[in-house]
């Protein structure tokens, strides 16, 4: 008995040196000095419980991906630089003086703007859905997958039944899913395509030494590649959700784009470096770049990688650079003060400021959390519209009548911080124009939204919302 209070009197000995080493990394490695006032906070007040959750929760870079980039630059960088000495790079866009920002982009995102592209907008599951099979179906080599949520309801047993049959016919498949995202897809499922010949891994499961308490961290990206020729982006996963036929669903009004031509070859790229950092595998693909019409265009990958918060500068630089408008659709908005001050200087400048949000949302908390930027945005001028007809989810930038990006990442701390995100950005006048009056057609479909609607409610809902907004970086 007398050895209880010592071994006790050890644990908690070895539990605040291991809280103090979690100090010793928040010092050296933290972006905000509100999140590292917290966490110090918590660890040393109360470390049997903020520990744990700092181990889970509290890291800001993907350090086993960095390192895994840095060796896999290896045989990487010479993709990325044919990519960038192809005959279609183009150094900047036509755009004049105002191009600069658009170079910083091409900076931020290491890779060219190339030319001879071809942007199609797709509103919608059904025409997306309708495009996927489509190019799935006339794929002649191969298939690259890479999605955040797979489900194995009817949109996932069509995904699965038209790769087994492209197997068959010799098209060889990648499929890469995040294994948070897709932790109710059944393992009979993967087993499947694996059976078939697929190549399958999970951007987690792959590499769980590596990952190591790293689960905060997601691959929310959503593209598909066939033949290094045509790719997909945008905000819809793999699911019946998206095509509106769920039981008891809401409608859901998301947003895709098909690209054709040397950009294409941008999202191969981004998924070869996810692939290599899933399976320890580089697989040889096709990257002669094939013109497919005038467009110019970027394919921009962000996440906790990359040297800089890539997506949160790429919001910055967006909003920031535009002249005259900057509207952005997302369906969780819960920015950080970097980027609510920049939407405020933006509309006190004069610039249109208008951000899209579903006024039905998949996240009560985000949805209470938007409730408390109410009073800052309508002081600014700054438009907050509620999508009403059911749930909005598509992630759309629209930047004066300059460029259009259309992508996966949210104006929250998870996609600016957390999430692996990816986008592809034009500034060809005629899908600028399609963005254009998409969105005019959404926001004759939203209510504005006013500083009333929060100050009207009781002070209990109020001070929840503050609350919720608090744990902003959890969200």
């Amino acid at each position: 008995m007398p050895e209880l209070p010592s071994f006790l009197a050890l644990a908690v000995a070895l539990l605040y040196a291991l809280a103090l080493v979690c100090v010793y990394r928040i010092l050296l490695t933290y972006r905000t000095a509100q999140g590292a006032i917290a966490w110090i906070m918590g660890l040393l007040g109360l470390p049997y419980l903020a520990v744990p959750l700092f181990l889970l929760f509290g890291r800001n870079r993907f350090s086993g991906y960095v390192r895994a980039r840095r060796l896999g630059d290896k045989s990487l960088r010479p993709l990325l630089n044919r990519l960038e000495q192809g005959p279609e790079t183009i150094s900047a866009p036509q755009q004049g003086d105002t191009g600069r920002d658009l170079q910083v982009l091409s900076r931020l995102a290491r890779q060219p703007f190339t030319g001879g592209n071809q942007f199609t907008l797709l509103k919608d599951g059904e025409a997306t859905f309708e495009a996927l099979f489509e190019a799935m179906e006339d794929a002649r080599h191969y298939i690259l997958l890479e999605f955040y949520i797979v489900r194995s309801d009817r949109v996932g047993q069509r995904i699965k039944t038209i790769l087994k049959r492209k197997l068959a016919q010799g098209v060889q498949v990648w499929f890469l899913y995040d294994d948070i995202g897709s932790v109710w897809l059944p393992r009979k499922y993967l087993r499947e395509l694996s059976a078939a010949g697929a190549n399958v891994a999970s951007f987690g499961d792959g590499n769980i030494r590596r990952r190591r308490f790293q689960i905060n961290f997601r691959n929310h990206r959503k593209l598909l590649v066939c033949d290094g020729t045509v790719g997909f982006v945008g905000g819809i996963n793999l699911g019946d959700e998206y095509l509106g036929c769920a039981m008891d669903q809401e409608p859901w009004r998301d947003t895709h784009c098909r690209v054709e031509g040397p950009a294409a070859l941008g999202l191969q790229l981004a998924w070869l470096e996810d692939w290599n950092w899933a399976s320890d595998d580089t697989p040889s693909l096709n990257w002669e770049p094939q013109r497919a019409g005038d467009q110019e265009a970027l394919i921009l990958p962000t996440g906790p990688a990359d040297p800089h918060e890539t997506c949160t500068l790429f919001f910055l630089n967006c909003i920031n650079n535009a002249q005259s408008r900057i509207w952005i659709a997302s369906p969780y908005f819960v920015p950080d003060f970097q980027v609510i001050n920049a939407l405020q200087l933006a509309a006190l400048r004069g610039v249109d400021v208008r951000i899209l949000i579903p006024e039905k949302s998949d996240n009560p908390l985000i949805r209470m959390a938007a409730y408390s930027y109410l009073v800052q945005a309508s002081q600014a001028g700054i438009g907050i519209y509620r999508y009403q007809p059911g749930f909005m989810h598509q992630k759309v930038v629209l930047v004066d009548d300059r460029y259009a990006a259309i992508g996966t990442a949210n104006l929250d701390n998870r996609s600016m911080r957390l999430n692996f995100e990816i986008s592809a950005l034009t500034t060809a006048p005629s899908f600028v124009g399609a963005v254009d009056t998409m969105l005019t057609e959404d926001l004759a479909q939203c209510q504005l939204m006013t500083a009333r609607d929060y100050r009207d409610r009781s002070l209990l809902f109020r001070i929840s919302c503050r609350a919720v907004r608090l744990l902003a970086p959890l969200l």
